[in-house]
Parts: C-alpha cells; sequence; structure tokens
C-alpha cells in the first residue's frame, strides 16, 4: 500500500479508501439493500489488514445500516488502527440542536467516542447557506474543542463558484469531491482541485471510477485499451487516473466483493502521482472521445433552461439518459435517476415525465435545443 498525507494531518493516509455505501447485500435494491454483515465486515478487515487506513461511510448510506456496520466492524482493536470519516446529514439540518443530536447519534452508532474525518455532507448552495445560517461553523469549532471529532471536512455536489465559496469560509482539513477522467470540468472539477490544493486543503476523491460505470468493459473502449502500451484492466487506468494527480490523497472506492477489494489493493501498489506518460494521457484522451461519441443529447450543463416551473430537472435527465447510453448502463442510470429525481430530499419531482410542454426552457436553451422532445425520449426510455 502507498501512502500520502494531507497538509493538515500528521498521519499518512492509504491512498486508497474504503467507502461504506455499496456494501455487499443480502436483497439488492440500489444503494439500500439489507447488508451482508459477514461478508462486509470480513472485506473491511482484510482492507486493513492489508494497509488501508481511511474508512468512509455517512448517516443514510444503505438506509442508516452502514454506519452501525463500520462500528461493528472497527471493534476488536480496528478502530485504532483507521482514520475514521463520516458526514452531517447536511438536508436533514433545520436548527443548530440538529447539528449535535446527529453527531451523537452517529458516534453511538460507529461505538466511538470520536470521529476523526467529520463532513459536512454533499454540499450544495441552498444547503451550505442554511447551514450557514444555522452556526454549521461554530458547530464544528465546538465538536472539535470537545474532542467529539478531530478535523472537519465537507464533501460537495453543486458549481465551482460554490466551491470556491465554501473552500474561503472556513479552515477546512479537505474537500471531497467527485472526480475522474470523465468529469474534469463537472462540478468542483480540475480547477477545484487546484483551487482547494493551493489553499492548503487536502483532497479525498469520489466517484474515481463513476460509481463503477468506467470500469466496465465495453466494445467502444475495449480495443482501445487493448492496444495500449500498458495493459491495465479499465478499472485501473481510472484509479491510477487520478492517484497521478500529487494533490489527491486518497481514491474513495464504493466495493461491494472480495474480488473488488482484491483488485483496488493491487492497483494501490503502483499508483504513484507523476507516473503517467505521454501515451497514458493518450490512451486517457482516446478512451474519452469513444464515450463522448455515445453521447445522445447534446447538453452542456448550462441550466440557463432552469428552473422549471413544472419541475423537472431538465439536465440531470438528460445527464443520466446520456450516461445510460455512454456506458451501456441503463439500469444502474436508471437507478440514479429515479432517486435523485423522486423528490425524496426536497419534495419536488423532477422527472422528465413532468414536463407539461409549456415550451419556456425551449426559449432559453443558447443551443436551441428541442428539450421538450428529448424529455418525451428521456421519459419513455427510463419510464418515468
Amino acid at each position: 500500500m502507498l501512502y500520502r498525507r494531507f497538509p493538515k494531518v500528521p498521519h499518512d493516509l492509504s491512498i486508497l479508501g474504503f467507502g461504506c455505501m455499496r456494501l455487499p447485500q443480502k436483497e439488492s435494491s440500489g444503494f439500500a439493500g439489507t447488508i451482508d454483515e459477514d461478508k462486509a465486515i470480513a472485506m473491511i478487515h482484510h482492507a486493513i489488514d492489508c494497509g488501508v487506513n481511511y474508512i468512509d461511510t455517512a448517516y443514510p448510506y444503505h438506509d442508516g445500516e452502514s454506519e452501525p456496520l463500520v462500528g461493528k466492524a472497527l471493534a476488536d482493536g480496528y478502530r485504532e488502527k483507521v482514520m475514521l470519516a463520516t458526514k452531517l446529514p447536511s438536508w436533514l439540518i433545520t436548527t443548530r440542536n440538529d447539528m449535535d443530536r446527529y453527531l451523537d447519534e452517529q458516534l453511538a452508532k460507529l461505538a466511538t467516542d470520536h470521529i476523526d474525518f467529520y463532513l459536512v455532507h454533499g454540499l450544495n448552495k441552498a444547503w451550505w447557506e442554511n447551514l450557514s445560517n444555522l452556526g454549521v461553523l461554530e458547530f464544528l469549532d465546538q465538536a472539535v474543542a470537545d474532542g467529539r471529532i478531530r478535523y472537519p471536512a465537507f464533501s460537495f455536489h453543486d458549481a465551482l463558484s460554490v466551491f470556491k465559496d465554501i473552500v474561503d469560509a472556513y479552515d477546512w482539513t479537505f474537500a471531497q469531491i467527485q472526480y475522474n477522467f470523465m468529469d474534469e470540468e463537472y462540478q468542483a472539477g480540475t480547477e477545484g482541485l487546484r483551487y482547494a490544493a493551493a489553499r492548503n486543503l487536502g483532497i479525498v476523491v469520489m466517484e474515481p471510477l463513476r460509481g463503477g460505470l468506467l470500469s466496465r468493459d465495453l466494445p467502444a473502449t475495449q480495443a482501445i485499451l487493448e492496444a495500449a502500451p500498458v495493459r491495465r484492466t479499465a478499472a485501473e487506468w481510472g484509479l491510477s487516473w487520478v492517484w497521478d494527480h500529487p494533490d489527491v490523497t486518497t481514491a474513495l472506492s464504493g466495493m461491494s466483493s472480495m474480488q473488488q477489494l482484491e483488485e483496488n489493493l493491487a492497483y494501490a501498489e503502483h499508483g504513484r502521482a507523476g507516473s503517467f506518460t505521454p501515451e497514458d494521457f493518450a490512451v486517457i484522451r482516446q478512451v474519452k472521445e469513444a464515450f463522448g461519441a455515445r453521447v445522445k443529447i447534446p447538453c452542456t450543463g448550462c441550466r440557463y433552461c432552469m428552473p422549471c416551473k413544472n419541475g423537472v430537472d431538465i439536465p440531470r435527465c438528460f445527464e443520466s439518459y446520456n450516461q445510460a447510453h455512454m456506458y451501456d448502463a441503463k439500469e444502474e442510470c436508471g437507478g440514479v435517476y429515479t432517486w435523485v429525481l423522486s423528490g425524496a430530499i426536497d419534495g419536488i419531482p423532477g422527472y422528465a415525465s413532468c414536463c407539461l410542454s409549456c415550451g419556456e426552457c425551449e426559449e432559453k436553451c443558447p443551443q436551441g435545443l428541442p428539450i421538450m422532445e428529448h424529455l418525451k425520449e428521456v421519459a419513455e426510455y427510463f419510464g418515468r
């Protein structure tokens, strides 16, 4: 195992982190199925025995089952071997007291008296404004002072400008961002990564393989990888690309089987920063072009079409539809489409089928896309 260090943490961290959102399940139902406890604990123990020392969970993972499972897995001396991360459920916070209540509940679930890395979860502009007004920064200061947490951090899902505002608002230890070779300009992206690193924040990468989509063996990319000067699996190419960035400390992987864990442990033996050659980057460019050629709707995600008065999240609808075709992953992307756009978080369904064909979005689209027709395609494809 290779290790790197956050600028503000005096401990070396494994470049492979164990993400506990996709643990093995007895019954599969997206992210929420019943965890196969024996298999999950065996995987976590094996990962730690092989040098992984960053374990990442969160309040909602597996419908609240992930944190108690992690607490059980870290018994019998394993807790002392790892840096444990979990997250404040941002969308559930309505008062300052909620923050302490959820943190204390999480400490009990995890069977620990402190959390090493406590992240404010999945920040976007609205949640950040709400939490700021409720005193989240004072809460973090107090939780550090009383020893319940050691290092405050945040994870992020919004635009680059929002990311920069959050980075500058507090003395964070690190930022957790979605980043992979297909997402260099998505959300925080490369510019955000460099912005945070320049301000002495560490970087933890989530979705280095886009939830496993970049590890699939697809005809569109298989020939490219077979002709590459260095033989790597699709998963190894994706992880190695992330690890090539010296500002990245840890790449999280949500592993669902012992085989996936063993493969990722093997890849992590070679994940050195700055090791990619010009030929390696050329392979990545070819793969990106191959995926890009499969895009069905040329939406740039500018969001000029938003808001929709009927609640349709037009860019997200198109994103799910495009990704399903890019990665030959209708089932996986359909699951994300259903979950993200269900209204479970904000109460407003955003499915393509919610479109009433008012046409206002088409008047705003700088590309002149036939949005209403595309939304019909999406609704028919995903069934809602």
